[in-house]
Parts: structure tokens; C-alpha cells; sequence
């Protein structure tokens, strides 16, 4: 089958036509004919070596993604030419934080077993799934749309992890790509209208433009003229210099999320003193637990006002065409790649 596949020792990505195609080997599997499957930022640091993934073959990345069920096995509650959307992170269901709830702090399961990661993705037209991981979508939502729930679910996480989110709250989302417009599109839909958006790539801000919010969308330059504060920042940037500046930006008992994904290496100096004295709040996030339901519910509610490729600045592209997905991403023409496998 075609597949864009990773190796891990070499950091190096290529297209095959000639990938095994996945076989039902339990009796709980899903195999799932790949529609739509997504190229997320945590992609781009792997394959340039940034964030840790599977170095023990080489296998298609991409854990967003969302089709049709093509097989199950015996004990399956799924059917033959379901739409569905996979979830590629899962709990171990034995550790303390799993049966707590918090599989995102499993040191087993979690971001550590996430298909797409650590085990065949959704960059092929077939993936095995276990159907644990597996969500029928419901009336009203296309496979296009669920392209984009996995990251829904991880905004849906942090927006629990950040609330209260009160309306008339002065919000600044901080990166304006696919993330950002996510943010921006959730903070809308909640009605928040105080919300400033900035980014250096003026061609990502003209994409913002297109989902008609009316938010403030301005470059880091003016943003560093005006000093003013904010009670909630959220950074999707993933760059630690971005969070040492913006930083100084939070207003008296203020939150700060940090939101993008930022290399190990990544250093941020930040200043205890000023936390103590305005009473800072910082917020990570980490992954989706147990969110793909809300977000499922988000992308229903949402609808094409919001959840529209076209406004959000997403592209399409054909599997062979990986090389040129990657470019667009890069220089921001587009806010996200998807591979549309139909």
C-alpha cells in the first residue's frame, strides 16, 4: 500500500507504494481505509530529530486521522463502512495516574505508545487500530472534518486545564498556526471577543482573517510597542523564547497556557518574583485524555462557520506529495497539511 514512511535512526522520511498492508491480528482490531490524515508540528520535530519516536524500524508516521472501517475483527463492536476518527493516544489502565484518570503523565502508555509515533500511523491508506481507540462519528460530521478532532481534543483539553475562561477576559493566542486558528475558532464559539492573535508570518494572520472573529491580529513587533497585559496568554507557538518574552505580558493573576509543543532543549528563563507578586498562574498540556468525546460534541456544535478548510487555511495533499506539504507548512502559505487518501 502507499505509505509516507519515517526512519528513526536515519531522520528520514520517503513515499513507498509498497508498504505491508495492515492485517487484523486481534480480535478487537480495527483496520481503518485512511481519508484525511494530518501533519502535526509534533511530525515536524520528529523528523528533524527534536522529539522522541520509534527508532526500532522504519513505519508511517501521523496520528491524526480519520476513515472508514475497511475490517474488524471477531469480537469488534464496529461495522464494515463505519466513518470513524481514531484517537491515537490510550491509557495502560494499570499505573496510578491511568486509574486516576491522567494518562497523560502514563510512563508506559500516553504519549509513549501513541499510534503514528510509536506504532503504524495514519500517512498509509490502512492502519490497525484497537478499537479501544476507535470513534464512530456521528450524523453531520464528514471524515474532513474529523481531520482536525484529534487536535480539537487536545485544545478541548486545555481549555479544562485553563477555565474558568471568563468572557470579557483580555486573551492573547500567541502563534497563528493550525493551533492557533483552533484556539481562535474555540475562544469565538465560547464568545470571547477580547482576544488578540499574534504572529510574525503576516501570510498566517491573512488566513485568521478568513474566519471573520473580528479578533485583533497584529505581528510580535507591536506587541512588544504596546506592553500591555493580558489575564489569559496562550502559547501555541512551541518556541521557549516566545514564552520568556510574552511572559511579561500577564496581567496581575493572570494565566499563562503553555499550549505548543516545545523541544526538550528548550530553555525559558521567567522571573519567581513576579509570579509570587502578581500571583502568575502557568498551565501545561499535555496530550488529549479522555477529551475526543468534547471534541466530537465541539466539531458538531461548530459546524462549517467554524470547522471549514478553507478558512482555517488547510490544504490537501496526495501522499506522493509529502516533499511539497512539508515546504507549504514551512513558510506558512498554509496553516495545516492534511493527506487526503481517497
Amino acid at each position: 500500500m502507499e505509505a509516507v514512511v519515517f526512519d528513526g535512526k536515519a531522520l528520514k522520511l520517503s513515499y513507498t507504494n509498497s508498504y505491508p498492508i495492515a492485517q487484523i491480528e486481534n480480535d478487537t482490531d480495527v483496520i481503518v481505509k485512511v481519508e484525511f490524515s494530518g501533519i502535526c508540528g509534533t511530525d515536524l520535530h520528529i523528523i528533524q530529530g527534536e522529539f522522541p519516536a520509534s527508532k526500532d524500524r522504519p513505519l508511517p508516521l501521523g496520528h491524526e486521522f480519520s476513515g472508514v472501517v475497511h475490517d474488524v475483527g471477531k469480537a469488534s463492536i464496529f461495522k464494515v463502512g463505519q466513518k470513524v476518527v481514531v484517537d491515537p493516544n490510550s491509557a495502560c489502565s494499570l499505573c496510578d495516574f491511568c486509574r486516576k484518570g491522567n494518562y497523560q503523565y502514563c510512563l508506559k502508555a500516553g504519549i509513549n505508545s501513541t499510534i503514528g509515533i510509536w506504532r503504524d500511523g495514519g500517512w498509509a491508506q490502512y492502519c490497525r487500530v484497537p478499537q479501544v481507540q476507535v470513534y464512530a462519528l456521528p450524523d453531520g460530521i464528514t471524515t474532513e472534518q474529523a481531520g482536525l478532532c484529534e487536535p480539537y481534543s487536545c485544545v478541548s483539553h486545555g481549555f479544562d486545564r485553563a477555565s474558568p475562561l471568563n468572557v470579557g477576559d483580555k486573551i492573547l493566542v500567541c502563534g497563528a498556526g493550525i493551533i492557533g486558528n483552533l484556539w481562535v475558532t474555540t475562544l469565538h464559539h465560547h464568545g470571547h471577543r477580547d482576544v488578540t492573535v499574534s504572529e510574525l508570518n503576516t501570510s498566517r494572520l491573512e488566513i485568521v482573517k478568513k474566519l471573520d472573529t473580528g479578533f485583533r491580529l497584529i505581528t510580535p513587533d507591536v506587541l512588544a510597542n504596546e506592553k500591555g497585559l493580558y489575564d489569559v496568554i496562550i502559547d501555541c507557538t512551541g518556541v521557549g523564547k516566545v514564552m520568556e518574552i510574552n511572559f511579561n505580558y500577564l496581567n496581575h493573576g493572570g494565566k499563562y497556557v503553555l499550549f505548543g509543543c516545545c523541544p526538550p532543549t528548550h530553555q525559558t528563563c521567567v522571573n519567581p518574583y513576579e509570579i509570587y507578586d502578581k500571583e502568575l498562574t502557568i498551565i501545561g498540556v499535555k496530550i488529549n485524555p479522555y477529551s475526543f468525546p468534547k471534541a466530537l460534541g465541539w466539531i458538531a456544535a461548530m459546524g462549517s462557520r467554524y470547522v471549514n478548510y478553507t478558512k482555517l487555511g488547510v490544504k490537501t495533499y496526495a501522499l506522493s506529495e509529502y516533499q511539497k506539504a512539508l515546504a507549504d507548512l514551512k513558510t506558512g502559505i498554509v496553516s495545516k497539511a492534511l493527506f487526503k487518501i481517497v
